[in-house]
């Protein structure tokens, strides 16, 4: 890149969020990453003295989100490149599954990356200036058992991210949707939590499934490394896409699914047209 920018980045502690703090920073930029604790925070800043500014914050804590943002325009400088990271998968079978564990999962993978957009939109506005790039998912898109929870919170922050694009181009504020597919991250190890099971009826088809996500954990196709040289690459284009698709399998199952929507529409257009007028 031409120039350093600041980075404000959550959840740097681990997967995409560090990969890409530290890539941004190999290439001259300066980054602010949140993460949940004090060792977390002295981990991060030790990686590079004077470029890297740790801050602890849970994004579910929406009253604490403001301030931070604030006390790092002022104390640290006006930030560029704004990145909604922090997020974590939740597994299970829907009847199996709490609606505790829905409303944290969208507390974390929504409204926290809403909280933070919303405290840095009146700086970008005022400057005319700004990229954010939030962290969805292929799950955005497609879907997959066992992780509804997962995929409707990051459908709803892809519809959220795509009408933001809209909403902040008469500013010259960028938003693109980052939709990783399987990468070797945390997602589904370390970070993933798991209801769970409970109702035997859904041994023969779930058991199977939640298995083979256990054991591709840390196999997954995507290096976190090579999409932080990509979400970087982007940052440099005058017209960057209100959505990237990151692997090729997110490439595959979204081109699939586009082609099974296609003929669905094809095969319904005639009572879907019939409810006009």
């Amino acid at each position: 890149m031409n120039q350093s920018k600041l980075f404000f980045i959550t959840g740097v502690s681990s997967g995409f969020g560090r990969a890409l703090a530290t890539e941004a920073m190999n290439t001259g930029h300066r980054v602010v990453g949140t993460v949940r604790n004090q060792q977390a925070k002295e981990a991060f800043e030790a990686v590079a003295p004077g470029q890297c500014f740790g801050r602890i914050l849970d994004v579910t804590d929406f009253d604490a989100i403001a301030p931070l943002v604030n006390a790092t325009e002022q104390d640290i400088g006006a930030v560029d490149v704004l990145v909604n990271n922090a997020g974590y998968g939740h597994e299970g079978i829907m009847e199996e599954s709490p609606l505790s564990e829905a409303l944290h999962q969208f507390d974390v993978n929504v409204f926290g990356a809403v909280a933070v957009i919303k405290a840095f939109l009146p700086y970008f506005r005022t400057r005319r200036a700004g990229h954010i790039l939030n962290i969805t998912s292929m799950g955005g898109f497609i879907t997959m058992p066992g992780i509804s929870y997962y995929c409707g919170s990051k459908f709803a922050l892809q519809g959220i991210s795509e009408t933001l694009s809209k909403e902040l181009k008469p500013f010259n504020i960028k938003v693109t949707a980052i939709q990783p597919g399987s990468f070797r991250t945390d997602w589904a190890g370390r970070s993933m939590v798991r209801s769970p099971r409970s109702i035997n009826d859904y041994d023969h088809s779930f058991g199977p499934i939640r298995e083979t996500r256990e054991k591709r954990s840390g196999h997954q196709p995507g290096d976190p490394l090579k999409a932080a040289r990509a979400i970087l690459h982007l940052l440099n284009h005058p017209e960057p896409p209100a959505s990237l698709l990151l692997g090729s399998d997110a490439v595959t199952f979204v081109r699939d699914k586009l082609q099974q929507m296609t003929a669905d529409i094809a095969a319904w257009e005639e009572v879907s047209r019939s409810t006009d007028g």
